[in-house]
């Protein structure tokens, strides 16, 4: 059987929304992210990050400066025994009118490629419309969490039958991930 991976969004999800953030001693993690995060690696699941950067074409920051947030963000989850098995970025701005900003697939089916899994077995977890709406695109299954933007996305994104199940952490999203694969809930 092929390794199941969970696709996550960055701000808002694991790390607290800081409107274009470029500098990286403003990261800082969510509530429940590191709980989560490590309880999706115990269930022998991949983490793939994706996220929207179109701070980078709009000329707010460079790529050094998304780079080293995201050692940041690595070195914060390390202690921790969790990394991803891939970081997935779109530059674009929405008037690019790209294939990889999402909600559009382009990001999810790169990482699939390189990383050897099928989108449609993945579960997307994300705090805003875009997030789930790419786990819809590929026919994932879907999770808001209302961190970040989420509390605020939730009745569009059940409106619009994009979340398949809302969560009010990363924590609580992998506990459900955990109970849709039949394993039991953590101690």
């Amino acid at each position: 059987m092929k390794k199941r991976y969970v696709i996550l969004d960055r701000d808002g999800t694991i790390m607290l929304d800081k409107h274009y953030l470029a500098d990286p001693a403003g990261v800082e993690l969510e509530h429940g992210a590191v709980q989560g995060l490590k309880r999706l690696k115990k269930l022998g699941l991949g983490l793939v990050l994706v996220t929207n950067q179109s701070g980078l074409n709009r000329g707010y920051f460079g790529a050094d400066s998304v780079e080293a947030i995201h050692g940041r963000l690595r070195e914060l989850l390390a202690p921790h025994g969790v990394d991803f098995d891939g970081v997935y970025l779109c530059p674009h701005t929405p008037e690019e009118d790209c294939s990889c900003r999402k909600p559009r697939p382009g990001l999810i089916e790169q990482a699939a490629a390189e990383l050897g899994f099928d989108p449609a077995e993945c579960f997307v977890i994300g705090d805003k419309e875009c997030d789930v709406g790419l786990g819809r695109a590929v026919g994932a299954t879907t999770i808001l969490v209302r961190t970040g933007k989420g509390v605020n996305h939730e009745p569009r994104c059940l409106d619009q039958g994009l979340a398949d199940h809302v969560a009010d952490d990363l924590a609580e999203a992998a506990e459900l991930v955990a109970r849709l694969l039949g394993r039991p809930a953590q101690a």
